[in-house]
């Protein structure tokens, strides 16, 4: 625990809160570690799944302390922001944002950033970047393809704010909760993670990453690649096929 993260592992799932509500800001501190944080995570083989939440109920995080936003601290606001959020697109483990309540700016963008979204039916969304004569430069990367350029469009030079229904209908929401339900929904995804091959879990990753980041062409050879380079030899995949034609449950040995 430190006095802006708190960060807590149970077997191969571990949890970073922002720890600064109510609105769990991200000043630089906070960016720095969670960026520190993030790229230590990423050499972690045993892991197979980072959630990223924020303390209390208010807020997943209302976005970038608005005082950072200066000629002199926007350059290193940005490359430890960005930095995290490639971090959190590239990690070997999925990532979850559980958000509940505000999920404004910068914090939007960070939950955009993970593997999936889930949400509590009270939470709100929004970009209000141009309310303050500013961009956000992540959402302008990520959401077009993500969303859809029009969506894209509308909420971004809107600055309006969605509901949980409209969030999840504009595909940014993997998963919609109600909120007395979040954590034991959340408890059930991570627990049906941690049941998988580490091996093959970390090869679905890459495949789906490619899918994500490259032509339809490149990212069809890439997954070729992967099931006849990696996946095909490795002692789970033969496990799982023998335990289906058995009729048991798979004994995997990550491997």
């Amino acid at each position: 625990m430190t006095h802006n993260l708190i960060v807590e592992r149970q077997g191969r799932i571990v949890t970073i809160t922002l720890n600064r509500p109510p609105l769990n800001i991200l000043d630089l501190d906070t960016l720095a570690e969670l960026r520190n944080r993030l790229e230590t995570l990423d050499r972690d083989e045993e892991l197979a799944a980072v959630i990223l939440r924020g303390a209390g109920d208010r807020a997943f995080s209302a976005g970038v302390a608005v005082e950072d936003h200066t000629r002199e601290l926007v350059p290193t606001m940005l490359e430890d922001f960005h930095g995290a959020i490639r971090c959190l697109r590239q990690l070997k483990a999925v990532s979850i944002a559980v958000v509940r309540g505000h999920c404004l700016g910068g914090g939007m963008e960070l939950a955009a950033g993970c593997d999936i979204v889930m949400a509590s039916d009270d939470s709100r969304f929004a970009q209000p970047e141009i309310e303050l004569g500013c961009i956000p430069p992540l959402a302008t990367a990520l959401y077009p393809r993500r969303l859809g350029p029009a969506k894209t469009f509308d909420l971004l030079v809107t600055g309006r704010t969605v509901d949980c229904d409209e969030a999840e209908r504009m595909g940014f929401v993997s998963r919609q909760i109600p909120a007395r339900e979040l954590d034991k929904e959340l408890e059930r995804l991570t627990a049906q993670i941690s049941q998988k091959s580490l091996q093959v879990l970390r090869l679905l990753k890459q495949a789906i990453l490619a899918g994500r980041d490259r032509s339809f062409d490149e990212a069809l050879a890439e997954c070729e690649r992967l099931y006849l380079e990696e996946l095909i030899d490795t002692q789970d995949m033969q496990e799982g096929l023998a335990a289906f034609l058995e009729k048991r449950a798979p004994n995997w040995k990550h491997q």
